[in-house]
């Protein structure tokens, strides 16, 4: 009513300070308009007239408007190489949720996608099971808007305390007030069924273990590690695959990297590796031996050179191995590597990485160095068509001006497509990569 009074006095334009002191004012709307006062205003029985133009504004609330909405949040939208993943729930029904926290994770081929809750509430309905397959734009669950309730809220009412026992009455006489009030005798608590009663849980007790147990245990693969899979068979039988060897000296490398290791990370933020000076090797050689950065494409029965270096770096995560892409690293220095191996490091350690991460790459560095690994030939990446192989660094006598010395060397391996690439190109490619470790100058005068 108030609200409407306020409509009848700025139609007339006195000030609103006199709907205060209104007293019996009714306002009739008219039918047709809602928004519209009518004509007639009566206060203390006196007929006041209005245009019938004058305009309404109504105020109101809507404090509860959207509480115990339910939305239905859908798959997001996957990349165009990307057609179908496999859902993981993190959250069970019945939940309570916060803004934009992670409900399940879709597994695709390449990576896994969270999917967040769009608002605080409760988790009402699961319309996929665990495990189940998805595309974009499929119907995972039901979500109850709101704010989640307080844990006090939620938790159910305590049981009443178990009846004390019952303290022997006081051999002094009562006095007249405490007779008059008759004892209150004990209220018994309500009947339950034996199976609505919940014993306390009990601490597991761990079983005895048995000698010579031999137990299996089976689990699904993931996408991921099926997709893993499918592609290196697919590289077996379609690359004529062969791999050449070399050794590098880090003599040096790890001094440069001893002397400016804590400028290069006071001045830029970031740590300086020995995978920078791979990655940053690999292109120089790449632009120096085209055949290596090329593809041949089984469609048209034609070789594609490439005129820009896009070098995957493997990671290895829990899932599986990923393949992210460092792009023209041509035009890259050593600081914009580390930089960027760092970034899409971290990405991969909190499940971040996204398919674009990972799309396209002219050429593969695997690091199985990082786990100690002394030797091994490395798969090649399709449709890429050579890989380099890094491993650990060991001490090893080396011969070195005529004399035996105890040098920190490191075994690399290139597997390249022999349909592709000759020998000759691969042995030459990996002799420019060591030039380059163990004389980083080399870069400069352009050798």
């Amino acid at each position: 009513m108030l609200s409407r009074s306020r409509c009848a006095y700025r139609a007339l334009g006195r000030p609103l300070s006199a709907v205060s002191q209104a007293n019996n004012v009714l306002i009739r709307q008219s039918a047709s308009s809602p928004s519209v006062c009518s004509r007639p205003l009566y206060r203390k029985s006196q007929l006041w007239e209005f245009p019938s133009s004058a305009k309404c504004i109504r105020y109101f609330k809507s404090s509860a408007v959207h509480r115990d909405e339910v939305v239905v949040v859908k798959t997001p939208a996957f990349a165009e190489s990307v057609t179908e993943g496999d859902v993981r729930w993190e959250k069970a029904v019945g939940d309570s949720v916060t803004e934009d926290e992670v409900v399940c994770e879709i597994e695709t081929d390449k990576t896994s996608v969270q999917v967040p809750a769009p608002a605080a509430g409760v988790i009402e309905e699961l319309l996929i099971p665990d495990g189940g397959k998805v595309e974009g734009g499929t119907p995972l669950f039901k979500l109850r808007k709101g704010a989640a309730p307080s844990p006090a809220a939620e938790a159910p009412a305590a049981a009443p305390p178990p009846p004390s026992t019952p303290v022997p009455p006081s051999p002094t006489p009562p006095t007249s007030a405490s007779a008059a009030i008759p004892p209150v005798p004990p209220q018994a608590a309500p009947a339950r069924p034996v199976s609505a009663v919940k014993p306390t849980a009990a601490p597991p007790e761990l079983s005895p273990s048995t000698t010579g147990a031999r137990g299996e245990k089976r689990v699904k693969m993931n996408r991921m590690r099926l997709r893993i899979a499918q592609r290196l068979k697919e590289a077996q039988s379609t690359c004529a695959m062969l791999t050449t060897f070399n050794e590098v000296d880090m003599s040096n490398i790890q001094q440069m990297r001893t002397i400016y290791k804590d400028a290069f990370l006071k001045k830029h933020g970031v740590k300086l590796g020995f995978m920078s000076a791979f990655v940053k090797a690999a292109a120089h050689a790449l632009t120096d031996q085209p055949a290596v950065n090329a593809v041949i494409d089984d469609t048209t029965k034609e070789i594609v050179y490439r005129e820009y270096v896009d070098i995957s770096v493997a990671v290895a995560t829990p899932k599986g191995l990923v393949v992210p892409v460092i792009r023209n690293v041509e035009t890259m220095n050593f600081t914009d590597i580390e930089k960027a191996i760092n970034a899409l490091g971290e990405k991969a350690r909190k499940n971040e990485l996204a398919v674009e991460d990972m799309d396209g790459g002219t050429f593969t560095i695997s690091n199985g160095g990082v786990f100690g690994s002394l030797f091994g030939t490395p798969i090649i990446n399709p449709p890429q068509s050579a890989i380099l192989g890094m491993h650990g660094i060991f001490d090893r006598p080396v011969a070195a001006s005529g004399k035996v010395e105890i040098r920190p060397m490191m075994y690399v391996a290139l597997t390249y497509d022999h349909r592709l690439v000759d020998g000759r190109e691969a042995v030459t490619f990996l002799r420019k990569i060591k030039a380059v470790v163990e004389d980083p100058r080399v870069l400069f005068l352009d050798m």
